[in-house]
């Protein structure tokens, strides 16, 4: 099942967010807030936290583990970020499955950002991986991200690495063998 039908939503807000990624800036307050209560008004979870007074790697895991209701053996690392976003995305927590989706809002993200950049980087990264998950199994999963610094970039979040199919996915998968195939 598609998680959105061209032609009834191409003019629906969630639709044009996500067009271009599931991460997604926002400078202006009162716009960033506009778009947070639209997702509320049309059934999506809504997850707001306000990043602004992170200073710490704890500090942005402890947040995100109590809003998101992850589990208590959390490991609070990227790692368990991305294991327990998995599960959110399964909806064994976090959100249910009669939610329109989840958004994640997280105002004054510059803040932790100017402070923590790589950390800043890779929850997005990992955010924007597992929208892609929720994608495949026909659910929407957004980030907007509120900066009070209107020139902040980040790395692009998202990108697709070309991987080897499972059954060679392995560097011993991969060896030329040493046996002589029975047709040569």
């Amino acid at each position: 099942m598609a998680a959105f039908d061209l032609e009834r939503d191409a003019n629906r807000l969630d639709f044009r967010l996500m067009l271009h990624g599931a991460v997604t800036l926002f400078w202006r307050s009162h716009l960033f807030a506009e778009a947070v209560d639209w997702m509320r008004e049309h059934g999506y979870t809504i997850v707001q936290l306000d990043a602004s007074a992170w200073t710490t790697d704890d500090d942005l895991h402890s947040a995100i583990a109590a809003a998101l209701d992850f589990p208590d053996y959390y490991g609070r690392n990227l790692d368990a970020l991305n294991d327990c976003m998995r599960d959110v995305v399964a909806h064994a927590y976090g959100t249910t499955e009669d939610a329109t989706g989840l958004l994640l809002a997280f105002a004054g993200y510059d803040a932790f950002t100017r402070g923590r950049p790589r950390t800043a980087q890779a929850v997005l990264e990992i955010l924007a991986d597992q929208a892609r998950c929720a994608m495949l199994t026909g659910h929407r999963m957004l980030c907007l991200v509120q900066s009070n610094d209107p020139r902040i970039t980040f790395e692009p979040v998202g990108a697709s690495p070309v991987l080897w199919n499972p059954a060679e996915w392995l560097d011993a998968k991969r060896q030329p063998s040493s046996v002589p195939h029975p047709l040569a």
